[in-house]
């Protein structure tokens, strides 16, 4: 499949999340068969990362979605949207799944992106922010970011940098560092989602801190042959 290859995201302590990164439709369906035979109730941490669009005739600048991020268990996907073949039809109906639960962090942007400028729908997404927020009885989580929701309820930190938050995120070849970046927001969401939701930070972020390594940015994207 061209625009497809394999990448494995190490963590600190040791954890692999072996990642698709891919522009092509066949690679989706792939990945989706492969996290599918998990079943239909699946926990999915979801993030995307887009582009800015200046109009031909010059009006307002807007954001467009570049790249998907889904991550199941240790199963990664950095899905090239913008550059994709096609848009399977696996993929809408895997994302408008009611079984399944999407994660994210101001995850209505991201659903909000997929419906405008891909047609997909979010059939059950899950803001993070509001779940942690409960779970620990913290209401000003309710507007932290992915890296302080990360800390709170991990007792894990991960780097931001702007220089790849705001990077061409458009380019068909992604960095080694953008795939790193893409692949561990994911998986990130993923994380807290499951620690939140099967009550194992219900007494707060000492009760799962080990369960992510701080620093995981420090970690390497090494490709697999």
């Amino acid at each position: 499949m061209t625009g497809t290859y394999d990448t494995d995201v190490v963590m600190d302590d040791g954890t692999v999340i072996r990642t698709t990164v891919t522009s092509s439709g066949d690679a989706v369906e792939a990945f989706l068969r492969e996290v599918g035979r998990h079943g239909r109730q699946l926990l999915v941490g979801i993030d995307t990362e887009w582009r800015v669009v200046v109009p031909e005739d010059g009006g307002r600048p807007r954001n467009r979605m570049a790249v998907l991020q889904l991550c199941v268990g240790r199963r990664g996907l950095v899905f090239q949207i913008v550059h994709a073949d096609r848009v399977p039809g696996a993929l809408k109906d895997f994302l408008a799944c009611p079984g399944h639960r999407f994660l994210g962090v101001a995850v209505d942007g991201d659903v909000r992106r997929l419906a405008e400028d891909c047609g997909l729908v979010v059939a059950n997404a899950v803001e993070l922010r509001h779940v942690a927020a409960e779970a620990l009885v913290r209401p000003e989580l309710r507007g932290a970011g992915l890296k302080a929701l990360t800390r709170e309820v991990t007792g894990a930190h991960i780097d931001k940098p702007k220089r790849l938050t705001m990077s061409k995120w458009d380019e068909r070849r992604l960095t080694a560092e953008q795939v790193r970046y893409a692949c561990i927001d994911a998986f990130v969401c993923y994380e807290i989602g499951r620690l939140l939701l099967t009550g194992q930070c219900a007494e707060g972020a000492a009760a799962c801190g080990a369960t992510i390594q701080s620093s995981p940015f420090a970690a390497s994207a090494v490709p697999v042959a």
